[in-house]
């Protein structure tokens, strides 16, 4: 397996890769209680209709005792509370789980089409079996997950300051001093070098993917479209986001883990200037002009 690129950035001093403290629900910035939390057990029918706000919750049965997984939740254990994130398919709740502040990735598998649910499906499943075995400082904890058709949730921990993304959106362009360009890089460098060690490529490394903790400590995170790089020339089709997606990607042309280099890159780019890539362009325009070898700085200038 060839060598990763990322430890070649991480010149700085190695950070100890010894177990993190689980950190408690009364803990700053972490302050969870019964006012601002829906005192609601997610383990009824009552209480999932609620939360989906679905049509087909009538639908939703219990998984079987011995479908059940290692990493399958208590949910008895989990409380949910402000919606904070969402997308196409998917709503992302601030939560407690066992007493501990947690992000709860909530995925709706649509019943009626069917190529849609394949593929979130594989996605959860894919997203579940990568996370489980990730353990750095630098990647987001995997906590639990359940499946309830339809459905399916991941936990992890919460991170606290939201997405890189949001962080640099707040920023004047080209604020951001070297120092902290450079810590940020450089945990960014770190969870990427740990998951190619891992044999995983990520696929989708971007601001938006990149979460920042208390301590202003990126994580990288989201690993729906991830997969082991041995596994990855099964997959059809071009995987990511185009404002950030590597060449060989966006032409469907064979890759390996240097199209999270690439993505990397870009999200340097983010960080020196506080602007989006391709700003001005849709998605496709970018990916035309990543194809046409067009470069960011004339676009953006």
């Amino acid at each position: 397996m060839a060598g990763s690129w990322f430890p070649a950035f991480c010149h700085g001093k190695p950070r100890s890769k010894r177990r993190l403290a689980v950190p408690s629900v009364s803990s700053r910035g972490h302050q969870l209680n019964s006012e601002t939390m829906e005192r609601k057990r997610f383990d009824s029918l009552e209480s999932w209709s609620m939360i989906l706000e679905s049509e087909n919750v009538e639908t939703w049965e219990a998984s079987p005792k011995e479908d059940q997984e290692e990493w399958t939740a208590d949910l008895s254990q989990l409380f949910i509370g402000n919606k904070f994130a969402s997308g196409a398919h998917s709503r992302i709740y601030r939560g407690i789980y066992k007493q501990r502040a947690v992000a709860v990735k909530m995925v709706r598998i649509p019943n009626q089409k069917e190529e849609t649910r394949s593929l979130l499906e594989q996605q959860f499943k894919s997203e579940v079996a990568l996370l489980s075995r990730l353990y750095h400082p630098n990647i987001v904890q995997f906590i639990a997950a359940c499946k309830k058709p339809p459905v399916y949730c991941i936990i992890t921990e919460y991170m606290s300051q939201g997405t890189l993304r949001m962080y640099l959106n707040k920023k004047e362009p080209y604020s951001l001093s070297t120092e902290t360009i450079l810590r940020l890089a450089l945990d960014i460098s770190r969870g990427m070098e740990y998951l190619h060690s891992q044999g995983v490529i990520h696929r989708d490394l971007k601001s938006n993917n990149l979460l920042l903790n208390d301590e202003m400590r990126v994580k990288v995170a989201d690993f729906g479209t991830s997969c082991l790089e041995t596994q990855c020339l099964e997959t059809k089709g071009n995987k990511g986001t185009y404002r950030w997606m590597a060449p060989e990607m966006i032409k469907e042309k064979p890759y390996t883990r240097k199209v999270d280099v690439y993505s990397f890159g870009i999200v340097l780019w983010e960080l020196t200037t506080a602007l989006l890539p391709f700003q001005g362009m849709t998605p496709v325009q970018a990916a035309y002009a990543v194809a046409e070898k067009v470069r960011l700085s004339t676009v953006c200038s």
